[in-house]
């Protein structure tokens, strides 16, 4: 499969994946946007980013990411609560949530490629931070409005050249906070 090819299928899965579970666990309505290639994923950023890494024949991570307001109201339409704030119950939502998106896509993927594993997200939460992940690898970005809000969906997947029996995430990354 070619990044091309494997481009497509991560548009039209992410698409499929967002759709399927703000309609069933969220129950609101979605609006996928148009898909870009990005060189710079997760540049500075204040809100609420979870990421998870993806390996198998295919390495990478994908990550949602959104501001404090819609992370609340996303967290609570999940959970069926108010939160007036970014906590514990908010993150550990956030987490999920992604763990649900990337999870269905890495499915998708994994009808072509064959098995693939999936990390523990990590969340990161902050008024101004920069997260970078290593590489200047190009990345999908799928812009999704949900709950009146922007949540950002990103992507990057590069075939895993180590061999079959190796499958390593070596796409790593490094978090800067501002005072």
């Amino acid at each position: 499969m070619t990044r091309e090819e494997m481009n497509k299928l991560v548009e039209a899965g992410v698409r499929s994946s967002v759709e399927n579970v703000c309609t069933t666990m969220l129950g609101c309505p979605v609006e996928v946007g148009e898909p870009k290639l990005i060189g710079h994923p997760l540049q500075e950023s204040d809100g609420v980013v979870a990421l998870i890494g993806m390996a198998g024949p295919w390495i990478g991570t994908g990550a949602l990411t959104c501001k404090p307001d819609l992370a609340r109201r996303l967290a609570g339409a999940f959970l069926m609560s108010e939160y007036d704030e970014v906590n514990d119950e908010v993150l550990d939502a956030i987490a999920e949530l992604a763990n649900m998106v990337i999870g269905n896509l890495k499915t998708i993927i994994e009808e072509i490629v064959g098995p693939m594993g999936l990390s523990t997200p990590t969340t990161i939460y902050g008024a101004s931070f920069t997260t970078k992940i290593g590489g200047s690898q190009e990345w999908t970005l799928i812009p999704v409005k949900v709950l009146d809000g922007d949540l950002l969906i990103q992507i990057c997947l590069l075939p895993n050249d180590q061999g079959r029996g190796h499958h390593r995430l070596d796409i790593v990354g490094h978090m800067v906070t501002r005072g």
